[in-house]
Parts: structure tokens; C-alpha cells; sequence
């Protein structure tokens, strides 16, 4: 995926600027046609355009990829009620933030063993979710307290230790799929123990060295005199 365009996708769709979002979206998918992230922001951008044919085509395009993406399915049924150039009402608008990932103090993840689809097909990006950061393995929890997925046990383990400090974190459903959770975590609160290092180290690349082949000193071959002296 050309990250670049995503952004740029992204913030035109922000400012509400649609016809601008729409052609960065089909950029991008048609360097990937299966990118299912910017199929489901074109057909945001063709029911904002009045084109509810299209949005509604283009879900059937995710669901084809994905038959249980709940962006998708939900996206579809809203549509398929409007007539052409009718725009849908009341839309929710995802919050910049969602999208906004600052070193040190946002971590995006994806969740382990995640919950049932009954529960996954309630969630959409942008929704907001909670965990309970007594539990060894910090479990993410939708408002009505059912199982959405758990974080890695590297990752709550530093949670705990910086909510028992006084941290204070938000959880955003960041994409959904029928058998994947990405959330974006982000820090609202350091606590002040912790306040010269970040909540969230930056990853590092570690670089291996590496020999070419022709460099590596290979065995020599063992005389053919010890071979027959190991005959007799």
C-alpha cells in the first residue's frame, strides 16, 4: 500500500473533501485491487457524492475479499436504501485522532485471540473500547463488557506497570476484520514516574551483518589417503 496516498485519502476525507478523497482511493486500489482499507473509504466517498449504486457495489467488492467485514456489511445496508443522489444523514464522522499515530505515545496492534463474531460484527473503526488492566493478559473489552481480544503479553505487561503509576490510555477500534482487530492505543495521561521515558519505545531496526558467500572459508576436502587408510 502507497502509505503516502492513504494519508492524503484520509485527511481529504477529514475535511470533507470527497471528490479529492475519491481519486486517492483509486489510486491506491489500483495498485492493489484487494486493499480493502481503501475500498471501504471510496465507497464512503461515492454515498457522500450521491452515488449510492456505486458505495454499495463497491462493499460488494470487500465482501467478495472479506465476506465478513463489518465496515462493509453495515455500510451496504445503510445504502441500499437511498435513491440516487440522496445522501445519507447523520453519518458518523471518524475523529482525526484515529489516524494520527505520534512516536512514544500511540501504539497500534493487533489483538490475539480475538472474540466471536457476534461481537466483532457490533464494532466499527473508530468505535472506542476499554480493557481491564488487572488481568495478567490485559483483555480488550467493548462498553457492554463482551471479549473484542486480548493484547500481547510484552505489551501488558508495560500497561499495567504504567496504569498502576497513574497512566491513563484510550482505546480506538482502528480496523476490523472477521478474524483480525487492529486498536490504536494512546496516552492521555503519563504518569509522572514515567515521565522521561516514552509510554510506547520506538521500535528499532536492528541491522545484521552479513558475509557474501564467496568470503566464507569452506572446509577442504579430506585427502583421499585417509579415506582408504580408514578402509583397511
Amino acid at each position: 500500500m502507497d502509505i503516502d496516498l492513504a494519508h492524503e485519502a484520509i485527511s481529504a476525507a477529514l475535511l470533507g473533501n470527497w471528490v479529492e478523497a475519491q481519486k486517492h482511493n483509486l489510486k491506491i486500489i489500483a495498485q492493489n485491487p484487494k486493499d480493502i482499507d481503501a475500498l471501504n473509504r471510496l465507497a464512503r466517498c461515492y454515498a457522500e457524492l450521491g452515488q449510492s449504486k456505486k458505495a454499495v457495489a463497491t462493499c460488494q467488492r470487500v465482501l467478495k475479499i472479506d465476506s465478513f467485514n463489518s465496515i462493509a456489511l453495515k455500510s451496504a445496508k445503510k445504502w441500499r436504501v437511498l435513491k440516487p443522489g440522496e445522501i445519507q444523514n447523520g453519518q458518523i464522522t471518524l475523529s482525526p485522532e484515529l489516524f494520527l499515530e505520534e512516536p512514544g505515545k500511540t501504539k497500534l496492534v493487533s489483538l490475539l485471540h480475538v472474540g466471536d463474531q457476534k461481537t466483532l460484527a457490533k464494532l466499527d473503526s473508530g468505535d472506542e473500547v476499554g480493557f481491564n488492566p488487572k488481568s495478567h493478559r490485559i483483555p480488550v473489552l467493548c462498553s457492554d463488557g463482551k471479549y473484542v481480544g486480548r493484547l500481547p503479553d510484552d505489551l501488558s505487561a508495560r500497561l499495567r506497570k504504567l496504569i498502576e503509576a497513574g497512566g491513563i490510555y484510550k482505546v480506538m477500534i482502528k480496523s476490523i476484520g472477521a478474524k483480525e482487530v487492529t486498536v490504536l492505543i494512546r496516552e492521555i495521561k503519563k504518569a509522572e514516574s514515567y515521565k522521561d521515558s516514552p509510554s510506547f519505545p520506538i521500535e528499532k531496526i536492528e541491522y545484521i551483518s552479513f558475509t557474501p558467500p564467496e568470503l566464507v572459508h569452506k572446509k577442504s576436502p579430506v585427502p583421499a589417503i585417509v579415506e582408504e587408510e580408514e578402509s583397511t
